[in-house]
């Protein structure tokens, strides 16, 4: 009969391998060099403080981080020489994730909607897909504006850019064209995006020149 502690450190020692190998994955995964994976001949070395430690040797700066009970991670590879940092590395890993979360988070996904139209389109329907544009453009997104041209249409070609270029014109300042109306086959289509709404600056009021006679007010 097996012994309960030899199952015990068997258990421990494969808890201890999966550990290392779930923490060399996350390593790779990252890019960064920690520990004994740093092979600079000499680094800079900055402790879970933020204070200098100087330049040293690798496995000096890393004897120094296992007796804080901490990791030796290389922050600055590119530097000369490069720079590493104690620090708890599951910790530094955790912070880095949770800021790009906060990054993406913050990013706006532009995508592209389209409105068609037709060679024969009416008034209304015309406005109502100008409209939908102009409201694509104030929420952020690009506006694909197409028109097909079927059958005999082709030899018309005129009516479909007459149609877009008044698009353009009638959005006015809620968009910028990003490509001018273009044949693909049978379809006519333009890209319109976002305009950069910039507050331009309040012109400072010029000062009249000397010897300039000064305007009375009116009673």
């Amino acid at each position: 009969m097996r012994s309960t502690g030899s199952q015990f450190h068997r258990r421990a020692g494969a808890a201890v391998w999966r550990s290392t190998i779930a923490f060399d994955k996350r390593s790779a995964k990252s890019f960064i060099r920690i520990n004994d994976r740093i092979r600079a001949r000499e680094i800079r070395v900055i402790d879970e403080k933020g204070e200098q430690l100087g330049i040293m040797a690798p496995f000096e700066a890393l004897r120094v981080a296992r007796e804080r009970g901490l990791d030796l991670v290389e922050v600055s590879p590119n530097a000369v020489p490069p720079v590493c940092r104690i620090q708890d590395y599951g910790r530094y890993l955790y912070e880095k994730e949770k800021s790009e979360r906060a990054a993406r988070k913050k990013q706006k996904i532009i995508t592209i909607k389209e409105v068609k139209f037709s060679v024969t389109v009416d008034e209304h329907d015309y406005q109502t897909k100008k409209n939908q544009a102009v409201r694509f453009l104030n929420e952020g997104d690009k506006v694909k504006a197409s028109l097909r041209f079927r059958g005999r249409q082709m030899a018309h070609r005129e009516l479909g850019y007459n149609i877009i270029n008044r698009l353009i014109q009638d959005i006015g300042e809620a968009g910028v064209v990003e490509f001018m109306p273009r044949m693909e086959g049978t379809i006519l289509h333009a890209i319109l995006a976002p305009s950069k709404k910039e507050s331009a600056p309040k012109p400072k009021p010029q000062a009249p020149p000397a010897g300039a006679p000064q305007q009375q007010a009116q009673a």
